[in-house]
């Protein structure tokens, strides 16, 4: 198979690329800088993995048109942003980024590549989400916003395609120790006015009874399965890795 993985460089992306290329499929990395895609790419090929890159701007329609040529049978979403304040403070033009990002870009890139998978036969579309596609924080209505579109977007998009061997699913993960999440930590200690530890403690893991950071690995091993044959019947789900978070 050949797996498109947004946001590809960054911490969970890249370990789905590490997961699908291991499993012996080709993988197209597709992220914004050029000089990250390249170095990512030659740390894939140093394992092993048929890495292939696709510089992407998902604010750039012209940048997702140009996806549609690359016969992909698998795509991951997982590209994502973050803004943390009040929505009293929160820019008119992040608020617009970050759905654009996470909610229409995703849209649209699904759009160009189902016309290939449908002539094909076969599709895999996997939404990396967010807990935050079923719960709500303060200070993040744009991302909350977006995540809960996509899991609306992805139940649309099973029902539209339906007739043919192809699947759309969402997973949806608590907190999970990546760059994004590191530079979250600091925005919640200014907007609380709590210190790193107390973040991490009395707002990121308190939910969650388990109590830890969910791994990168867990969701790349996700991926993987909802691509598999015994998955082939699971569409317009979510797939909610939590630790108990939604238990309660």
């Amino acid at each position: 198979m050949k797996v498109l993985i947004t946001g590809g460089t960054g911490g969970i992306g890249f370990a789905v690329a590490q997961q699908f290329g291991k499993e012996g499929h080709q993988v197209i990395l597709a992220d914004l800088s050029p000089a990250l895609l390249h170095s990512k790419q030659q740390e894939l090929v140093a394992q092993g993995i048929d890495a292939l890159v696709q510089t992407l701007d998902l604010t750039s329609q012209a940048s997702i048109d140009a996806c549609a040529s690359l016969e992909v049978d698998v795509l991951v979403n997982n590209a994502g942003i973050q803004h943390v304040a009040r929505l009293d403070d929160f820019p008119p033009e992040k608020w617009a980024q970050l759905l654009q990002v996470m909610l229409t870009g995703p849209a649209m890139l699904s759009k160009v590549l189902l016309p290939g998978m449908r002539q094909r036969g076969f599709g895999r579309i996997i939404n990396v989400g967010s807990i935050h596609a079923l719960v709500a924080s303060p200070f993040k209505s744009a991302y909350v916003a977006a995540k809960h579109g996509l899991l609306g977007f992805s139940k649309v998009v099973a029902l539209e395609n339906a007739d043919f061997d192809f699947t759309i699913n969402t997973i949806c993960p608590a907190y999970v120790r990546t760059p994004l999440v590191e530079s979250q930590i600091a925005d919640q200690c200014r907007e609380h006015g709590l210190t790193e530890q107390q973040v991490i403690e009395q707002i990121m893991l308190a939910p969650m009874p388990q109590k830890a950071f969910i791994g990168v690995d867990e969701i790349a091993a996700t991926a993987s399965f909802l691509c598999q044959n015994a998955a082939r019947h699971i569409t317009a789900q979510t797939l909610v890795l939590d630790g108990g978070w939604t238990a309660r």
